[in-house]
């Protein structure tokens, strides 16, 4: 079956879109090859989405899912490999199983925030591990806290969870920041936050109840060990986008993002991207979704225009 509007990636940007391109009577297959919500699945409580007071990340994303497969939308668990254009409003995209045939794609595979690597960390993930200041820093309101980088994303997150928590403790690998220096001066002026530099993540400590309870590091240079006793750690060591398997079809940032302005559209007419994977400067969950239904708007109009 060759479908109007093919969606890879069942994130809030591409559950959306999926939305979206529905209400406008395209046919709609949405492809995920992982967990259906995406990188909000992970968080814990949500309170920054409109009309959701507070939610978990999953039940938002199973929201989402039920409402695009109450609008007729099909989905499949497959993860696309490549992405081939044949022709005018003629993508073939093969995955590991199938292949499948669609007028337009809409690309929403997100980004996967970089982890550590250390034993506990994928256990501890919404237990006191998080990547996301914006999302989860309120939940650690008045508490001590660990934020892990050294880059302008840290630092932000730095500025962010000073202004709730009791104090920040910034821990970096190398022996400087890589951010800008008007960001690491307004950073390291706030009273309550403290860094040291040289120091590699060792293990994590965790509670009777399998929460994190603090953290131990090494400090590269004379071997010593610092320990952390903390609740909740903020770790910002960079992002990976999922953009692989369209490669030969968008132009990337050198970050690996696909360059692609507000309008989602790509170097490839039929081809629009949306959500994390997109390059931009803020991601959220409201970015996504805003990027999924201009995404759909957008496929629509080309598919409308299709000889």
């Amino acid at each position: 079956m060759k479908y109007d509007v093919i969606i890879v990636g069942a994130g809030p940007a591409g559950m959306t879109a999926a939305t979206y391109a529905l209400r406008s009577g395209k046919t709609v297959l949405v492809i995920e090859g992982e967990t259906i919500g995406g990188q909000m699945s992970n968080s814990p409580r949500i309170e920054n989405f409109p009309t959701v007071k507070a939610s978990s990340g999953s039940e938002l994303a199973d929201k989402m899912f039920e409402q695009m497969t109450d609008f007729g939308a099909e989905f499949e668990l497959d993860k696309i490999l490549t992405v081939e254009k044949k022709g005018e409003g003629d993508f073939l995209l093969h995955g590991e199983y199938n292949t499948y045939q669609a007028k337009a794609v809409i690309w929403a595979t997100g980004a996967k925030h970089r982890h550590i690597g250390v034993d506990g960390e994928e256990e501890l993930i919404g237990k006191g591990v998080s990547y996301c200041a914006l999302c989860d820093g309120a939940f650690f309101t008045g508490e001590d806290v660990v934020m892990i980088g050294d880059a302008n994303t840290a630092l932000s997150y730095t500025m962010f969870l000073s202004n709730c928590c009791h104090h920040v403790y910034i821990c970096t690998l190398f022996d400087r920041f890589f951010g800008e220096k008007a960001m690491v001066d307004a950073v390291l002026a706030r009273e309550n936050v403290s860094y040291e530099h040289n120091l590699s993540l060792e293990r994590f400590l965790q509670d009777d109840q399998g929460n994190l309870r603090g953290l131990v590091f090494r400090n590269t240079k004379d071997g010593t060990e610092h320990t952390y006793n903390v609740k909740g750690c903020f770790i910002a060591v960079g992002q990976t986008p999922c953009n692989d398997a369209i490669k030969e079809l968008v132009d990337f940032d050198k970050g690996g993002y696909v360059l692609a302005g507000e309008d989602t559209l790509t170097r490839t007419a039929g081809l629009f991207v949306a959500g994390d994977c997109r390059s931009k400067r803020i991601r959220q969950v409201t970015t996504a979704a805003a990027d999924g239904s201009v995404a759909a708007i957008a496929a629509t109009s080309y598919i409308d225009a299709l000889k």
